[in-house]
Order: structure tokens, then C-alpha cells, then sequence
């Protein structure tokens, strides 16, 4: 990173934080030239096992999924991010398949891991070391009993561990990767249970035993600090706890394990708002830190250490949250940075991740009446809740107060979702920028509508599509041109130092959030302004009709002169014709019927339609990290002088309109 950034890094930062980074650069100075081996051990016996019964609650479609993921595995063939591989049988730990280069050798903390001319796309690199994929290997044998899937796990692991000696390279640069790599490591071992060689993999096994105890001697260290305390500083402790819980083998074991449960509590807290919105504003991240808080539970208390009701508190808060906000599909909002981050997988990856969520969080707390129906199944759920003690009163979720109705208005998070007929879903934002000093994974979306119609996107939310390595591309996909909002003289409503760093946040406040209850007809209404623009106020009132589904949105402009640009994206399966200040759109539903709607756009405007330009980036749609798809962006060009008023109807034909 150049002088520039390190400089705006610094200034988001505290004396306390300064003071901490300053011990941690000492440390890892200090480290270079020392690195004990670990203590002996001897007698190691692994005792968190699935109880009896665990694996035959999996449901057969569900171990059916698993077992052709599975298979395809063990052909070698996987894909991250959009990158197809079929290297890994024998896979090579430093390679990025996506550029064709390989992570330099050397000391961990001189790996410039953000430099992909040097290393790489280190997400790529990074992911499969995750060891995920090894986790649905273990889970394919306890469910089939077939060693084949054991005994490649028991190769890929001795591999790994052969190549990445502790402290060498680039799997030992970053937090979070040792973190969740540790809970892989424990759900390997418990998976694998009933394999003959697996105590002679882990236990009995020296390499192993230094590897584990090194990854927590790391997490131990060097947490995340500060402005970086996000999702990276709970998957920390997540893997701490979990690996001094079922790996409690070593003299530092009860330490970890209580100073990571400690940690855990209070970063759970910290990263999730009251109404149980994660603060960070990015939804992918709300479900991994959900999934690394069930999983670091459910290691606690098999390990019978006692978890702090707060801990669990935010958990029910969270699962109640999220199935508030998803729309009919259990697709829940696009918002914020996403890298297709998972907590723990034991599933195939056609399994629902929030579907299986719900499942999870319906059987370790109970649902309430009014939460949405799962009709898939999953491996992971009646594995977790196996493993989850009963609690609270009758074994049930702890004696606290939910929501007896569906919520609508998360005021602390800003966030609000209009329903209308035919499953019609609209989120607006009215929100912080993001979370902590940098706002890391923020989009510059304020005052940003999304809009389904039964699951499909038709005003999207584009997503994220990359991190590291295309600056122009990841300045793209987190502008405020690139969301569904206004901006103002072609600048971005919060000011980015960086590709996770803002200097400048926009504040936004909702002034209004009316959502009445349907049966009356009253049309729900939303109205919120913001401050990112200097000299000039824009708010933003958006009505939802419950009769006909009309959408109604009203941009405002007030207190200055300059040129207005206002954005509607599509998603990549609406088609648009655009004449005048008239877009035609038509899609097809899941089922393949057609539907169609009518956006009457500002006449004050100039409207053009943009699909898949790249001289800039305009009209893209990421449906996951590192996948990027044409869509029809419709850009509306003018001036403002002194109060400006600019108004959108969106009306949908057929099932939506009238409730049909």
C-alpha cells in the first residue's frame, strides 16, 4: 500500500489502537528469529464427539447433496469465485489459479499479501486452505462410512502441513483464515471419528499437534484491533474457542479458552446491533458471524464450559432479525461488501445458506409464528443442534422478549422493508455508512432502494465482485453511482481512502417509517435524508401501495446548484426498453411465467440505458464474489438549482398488481 493510505490509516485509528499495532510489530520482529516448537503432549484423547443419533437425523436428500459434492471433490473439481478448478487432488497451497501465480516463500509478515502483481488473488489462495471442502470430505465419510473420504482428508492435511510450516508464508498472514481453519480442523476430527486413523492424524500426530497449537499461539497475539475489530476479530475467537475446547491439550488451553470465550462475548455484542442487524451493514456478514457464533457455541458446550446468556442473547436476536428481513425466496437483502465467507460447511453448495440458518436457529431456539417456512433440509443443522445443550426455560430458547410480529423498521440499523402483493419486497436505507471508524465493507448507498418482485431482483443492489487487484472495479461496485440513489456533481456520498477505508461518512436519518399493518390498505411510506453531500441536502420518501403494489419514490434535492445523476439497476434477468423517460421491464418468474412493470422515470431528466460497459465500469450485476454479469443500469442526467423534486413510479402488470 502506498505512504498515502498508511497515513489515512493511521488517522481512523486511537491511541489505544496506535499502542497495540506498536506491541504487535515488536512481537512479530521478534518472532522472526524465534519459534518454539510447542510443548510436548502426551495422552491427547479427543472426546467432542457427535452424540449417538446425530448422523441419522441427517435427512436423506440432504446426505444425498453432500455425497455428489463429495464425489465431485474427490474428482479434484471444485469452484471459488467464479474460477473452475480440477487441480485438486493434488492440489498446490500457494497457486492462484485465477492469475496463473504462485504466494512467495518466506516469513509471514513480509508476504505483501495484498499485492496481487506479487502473490496473487490471495482470496483465491486463501480460500481453499480454508479447509472447508475437507469438511464436507469428513462429513461424506461419517454419513457413508467410506474411507476414500477419509483417507483423502488424512492426505490433503499432511500436505498442508508439510508445505506451511507455522509462520512461513502466506496462510499465516491473516486472522481470520486461522480462525476459521481451526474450526475446520475440529469438525475434520469429530467427522472422522469412526475412521481408524484419525487419533494418528491429530493426537498422536506431532506435525499436527505443533500446527494447532501454533495457529492459537498466533490467534492469541495478534487479534484484530480497533477500527478492524469487525467479522475477522469473531471468527478469531470462534476458532479459538473451538480449538481450545476440542484440541484443550496444551498447557496455554484453559487460558485460550477463556480469554477467547471473553473475547467472543464481547465482539458478538460490539459487531451486532440491538434489534440483532449486524453493524458492518453487509448481510453476508451477518450470516457468517451468525454461523461462527452457533459453532463456537456449540463447542463450548460440549466441552461443558459455560457461555455467558448474552452470547446466546445475540444469537437468538440475530436468526430472529434475519428471518424478518428475507423476502419470500429467504433471500435476504443485498447490502454492503459480500465474499461468499462461510463459517463452516458441511454441506454441498446447492444447500440454502439462509434456509439452513433458519432451520438451525428454529432448532436450537424455536421459531416464532410469524417467521417464514424452510423447505429444504441440510447436513449442518441436526449436526449443530446435536451438539447445542438445551437452555433456557423447558430446554428452550432463554426467557426473553421477541418480536411478536414481524418487524419492518430495524431503527437502530436503518433498515426497512415494504411488502406488497405477490410477494413484492423493497428495502431502503436509511442507515449508518458502516461500522467502526473505517466502515470497511460500507457501500457509498445511502438513502438506496432494492426491490423484488417473488425473489427476482428488479431494482438490484449490483453486489461486490472483487477485493484485491482492480482498484477501478472495486471503486465501482461500492460508488454511490452504482446503487440505486442519487448522486450529486459525480461524487460519492462518503469519501473512500481506500478499498476498506472511508475517511468521510455520510450520516443518514430516517424521518419516517410507516408500515402499517396491510389489512387496513394504508400504503406504507419511508422518507429519510443524508448529509454526504456538502452544502446540499437529498431525502428521499418512497410509498408502497398494499392494493396495487404501486411503488412511488421522490428524490429531493435542497440547498445548492450542480448536476444530478439518478440511478435505477436492473437485475440480470429483467429486460428493459426504454423510451423517453419510460421503461418497459419484462422477466420471468422462477417458474417461467412472464411478468412485466412499468417505470415512469423524471421527466426532468435525460435517461439513457447502460448495459456492461467497462470505459467506466456501468451496468454490472455480482451475483457472488469474483462473478460479474451484464445488467441494464437506467442513468438519469440534469441539473438542480436551489429545491429540486424528482419523482418515480414503478407499477407491476400481472401476479403483484391487485394481489392477484
Amino acid at each position: 500500500m502506498s505512504a498515502g493510505w498508511y497515513l489515512r490509516r493511521l488517522s481512523r485509528m486511537g491511541p489505544r489502537e496506535v499502542g497495540g499495532r506498536v506491541g504487535d510489530a515488536v512481537r512479530r520482529r521478534r518472532w522472526r528469529s524465534a519459534r518454539p516448537e510447542g510443548p510436548a503432549v502426551t495422552g491427547a484423547r479427543f472426546t467432542a464427539v457427535l452424540p449417538a443419533g446425530a448422523l441419522a437425523a441427517v435427512a436423506p436428500e440432504a446426505a444425498k447433496r453432500l455425497l455428489a459434492e463429495a464425489d465431485r471433490l474427490m474428482a479434484g473439481q471444485a469452484v471459488y469465485f467464479g474460477v473452475a478448478r480440477d487441480d485438486l487432488v493434488d492440489p498446490d497451497w500457494w497457486y492462484d489459479p485465477k492469475t496463473g501465480r504462485r504466494a512467495p516463500w518466506g516469513y509471514a509478515f513480509d508476504v505483501p499479501y495484498r499485492d496481487e502483481e506479487a502473490v496473487g488473488d490471495v482470496k483465491q489462495i486463501w480460500e481453499l486452505s480454508r479447509h472447508q471442502y475437507l469438511t464436507v470430505l469428513a462429513a461424506a465419510y461419517a454419513l457413508s462410512g467410506d474411507e476414500r473420504y477419509a483417507e483423502r482428508v488424512d492426505a490433503h492435511l499432511r500436505s498442508w502441513w508439510a508445505a506451511n510450516a507455522p509462520l512461513r508464508g502466506v496462510h499465516w498472514t491473516s486472522g481470520i483464515e486461522l480462525g476459521i481453519r481451526l474450526l475446520s480442523w475440529v469438525w475434520v476430527r469429530r467427522l472422522l471419528d469412526g475412521w481408524p486413523g484419525a487419533p494418528g492424524l491429530f493426537e498422536e500426530n506431532p506435525v499436527a499437534l505443533r500446527q494447532i497449537w501454533h495457529h492459537q499461539r498466533w490467534l492469541a497475539a495478534f487479534p484484530s484491533r480497533g477500527s478492524s475489530a469487525n467479522n475477522h476479530v469473531v471468527a478469531e475467537a470462534a476458532g479459538q474457542l473451538a480449538a481450545a475446547c476440542a484440541f484443550g491439550w496444551f498447557p496455554a488451553s484453559a487460558r485460550w479458552r477463556a480469554d477467547a470465550l471473553r473475547s467472543l462475548e464481547r465482539q458478538l455484542r460490539a459487531n451486532t446491533f440491538p434489534s440483532g442487524l449486524n453493524r458492518e451493514l453487509a448481510t453476508e456478514y451477518h450470516g457468517l458471524v451468525l454461523e461462527l457464533g452457533l459453532a463456537a457455541v456449540a463447542e463450548a458446550d460440549t466441552a461443558g464450559v459455560p457461555v455467558p446468556r448474552t452470547v446466546r442473547l445475540v444469537l437468538l436476536r440475530m436468526t430472529d432479525a434475519l428471518a424478518a428481513v428475507v423476502d419470500d425466496r429467504l433471500r435476504p437483502p443485498r447490502q454492503g461488501d459480500a465474499d461468499d465467507g462461510y463459517g463452516l460447511v458441511v454441506d454441498g453448495p446447492d444447500t440454502d445458506r439462509w434456509g439452513s440458518l433458519l432451520a438451525t436457529g428454529d432448532a436450537v431456539f424455536g421459531r416464532l409464528p410469524w417467521w417464514p417456512e424452510v423447505p429444504g433440509t441440510d447436513v449442518r443443522t441436526p449436526l449443530l443442534a446435536a451438539l447445542v445443550r438445551p437452555y433456557g426455560k423447558g430446554g428452550g430458547a432463554p426467557a426473553v422478549s421477541r418480536p411478536p410480529v414481524r418487524p419492518a423498521h430495524f431503527a437502530d440499523a436503518g433498515l426497512t422493508v415494504l411488502r406488497g402483493p405477490g410477494g413484492i419486497w423493497c428495502r431502503c436505507d436509511g442507515g449508518p455508512h458502516g461500522f467502526l471508524s473505517i466502515a470497511a465493507h460500507a457501500h457509498a448507498d445511502a438513502l438506496s432502494v432494492e426491490v423484488r418482485h417473488d425473489g427476482v431482483d428488479v431494482l438490484a443492489d449490483p453486489g461486490t465482485y472483487c477485493y484485491h487487484g482492480q482498484p477501478e472495479w472495486r471503486s465501482y461496485f461500492r460508488s454511490t453511482l452504482a446503487h440505486n440513489t442519487l448522486q450529486w456533481d459525480g461524487a460519492d456520498q462518503s469519501v473512500s481512502g481506500g478499498p476498506f477505508l472511508w475517511t468521510r461518512h455520510a450520516r443518514t436519518r430516517v424521518l419516517v417509517a410507516d408500515v402499517p399493518d396491510s389489512s387496513g390498505g394504508k400504503p406504507a411510506r419511508w422518507c429519510a435524508e443524508h448529509d454526504g453531500y456538502e452544502g446540499v441536502a437529498h431525502r428521499r420518501t418512497v410509498e408502497l401501495a398494499y392494493t396495487t403494489g404501486e411503488l412511488r419514490i421522490l428524490d429531493e434535492v435542497h440547498g445548492g446548484r450542480g448536476r444530478v445523476r439518478l440511478a435505477f439497476h436492473l437485475g440480470p434477468s429483467v429486460g428493459a426498453e426504454l423510451v423517453g423517460n419510460r421503461a418497459v421491464l419484462t422477466w420471468s418468474s422462477r417458474e417461467g411465467e412472464d411478468r412485466s412493470a412499468v417505470l415512469d422515470l423524471p421527466g426532468e431528466l435525460s435517461w439513457r440505458a447502460h448495459r456492461g460497459e467497462s470505459r467506466p465500469p456501468l451496468g454490472w450485476y455480482s451475483a457472488g464474489f469474483g462473478r460479474k454479469e451484464p445488467a441494464t443500469a437506467l442513468i438519469g442526467t440534469g441539473s438542480a438549482d436551489g429545491a429540486a423534486g424528482f419523482a418515480t413510479v414503478l407499477r407491476f402488470h400481472g401476479r403483484g398488481a391487485r394481489g392477484e
